[in-house]
């Protein structure tokens, strides 16, 4: 308010008619330089009430956030308005707690792509007093985005070594195709140097055969490289990944019962992340079949199990797939997510390494502990989204 609005607004009844116009006039111009600045911000801002009906809006908000129809009936508490529950029940239990300075980061799924935006409760401050609050609401997409390009092109610095690992796979086909090709050179140069027949049909053969077997290889080895460096596809969204987790476990529950294999499944379902869910629920298919495989092979089967746990420490959410089963020594341990290693006699080698990947999608971690005859744990760790709560002095309203 300027300082002639805030003079002359305490001597009313002594203005006079030209004044209390000047003054009006004042407060419509302020009001209208408020309004503009509030229309210009690419931020959306939201003034409730102490009852958290809206008092204002700018226009960004209904690019921002999802709203029902009858979003401008005030009489409506806010979270009433929004068409997105998992932001309405945020602002809901906001206000249910009576905290201000808190935020959280949500995404917002359209048709064709996915927007993340950070919504921020501050306190509206009149006379020392709260008398509502500001919904404060930015689009950080942008930043999201780059985070994911830059993570993916780190990820790029591991296909040197992978790409090394297929040439020496493909040396030793090439190898034997160049001395049976040189072979049959040798055999077809003799006899027309002879009496000019073609070899035995059957001696040709000998040799075409181990030929095509050869390239038959050669096609394998390049299609399982394709597939190893073939670009993650992903839509990352925030979801609570222990409802991916618990419906995907629970469908293997019959299959292990059927034999004889126990499990347990332990799980927070309080958080959110950055993930997938059809990539999440491939990682998990994996690792659930590994463990699978890993029980069975032991001599003694009583007692087996597999055991899915997830919690929450500091920022990153810990998943562990944990069995009891035959175990890997140090040397597998080293090994088990890169290309073509497998233990397995009809395994590919790129089962964990797509599980791989994907926790690198997501930005996340994964390691391996185990010990020979003892059991298993791959555990996945995640970032989790930074959440901010700061409450005013005395903690409410």
């Amino acid at each position: 308010m300027s300082d002639f609005v805030g003079k002359a607004s305490g001597k009313l009844n002594k203005l006079s008619d030209e004044q209390v116009e000047r003054l009006i006039a004042t407060i419509q111009e302020e009001n209208d330089i408020f309004d503009s600045i509030l229309e210009s911000l690419s931020s959306g801002i939201i003034v409730v009430d102490r009852s958290w009906k809206i008092i204002k809006s700018n226009k960004s908000v209904k690019r921002l956030v999802p709203l029902f129809s009858h979003y401008r009936e005030k009489n409506e508490a806010i979270w009433k308005l929004i068409d997105n529950r998992e932001i309405s029940s945020f602002i809901k239990k906001t206000a249910s707690d009576n905290v201000f300075n808190v935020s959280e980061e949500f995404s917002i799924v359209s048709e064709n792509s996915v927007t993340f935006i950070v919504v921020t409760v501050l306190p509206l401050v009149r006379n020392s007093e709260i008398a509502g609050s500001i919904i404060l609401i930015n689009d950080i997409t942008a930043k999201r985005q780059q985070e994911i390009l830059l993570h993916r092109m780190d990820s790029l610095q591991s296909l040197t070594n992978l790409a090394a690992s297929v040439a020496h796979e493909i040396k030793n086909p090439l190898g034997a195709i160049s001395i049976h090709i040189q072979l049959l050179q040798k055999a077809v140069k003799k006899c027309r140097s002879g009496d000019g027949n073609l070899p035995d049909e059957k001696f040709m053969e000998k040799y075409l055969e181990v030929v095509n077997e050869e390239i038959d290889n050669l096609n394998r080895i390049v299609m399982d490289f394709l597939f190893a460096v073939r670009p993650v596809k992903s839509q990352l969204i925030l979801s609570n990944p222990d409802d991916v987790i618990g419906k995907t476990v629970e469908f293997f529950r019959p299959e292990l019962e059927d034999n004889k294999i126990s499990l347990d499944v332990e799980l927070c379902k309080e958080t959110r992340l950055l993930i997938d869910e059809k990539l999440l629920r491939e990682v998990i298919v994996n690792l659930i079949q590994n463990a699978k495989a890993a029980v069975l092979s032991r001599v003694d089967e009583d007692g087996a199990r597999v055991v899915v746990k997830s919690f929450v420490k500091q920022d990153n959410y810990i998943l562990t797939v944990a069995d009891n089963g035959c175990g890997m020594d140090n040397d597998t341990c080293d090994h088990v997510f890169e290309p073509y290693y497998t233990t397995k006699s009809n395994g590919t080698g790129l089962g964990l390494t797509t599980v791989y990947k994907i926790i690198k999608e997501f930005r996340g971690e994964i390691s391996v502990t185990s010990e020979l005859k003892r059991g298993t744990v791959f555990t996945v760790s995640l970032p989790v989204p930074q959440k901010s709560t700061m409450l005013l002095e005395g903690g409410k309203k």
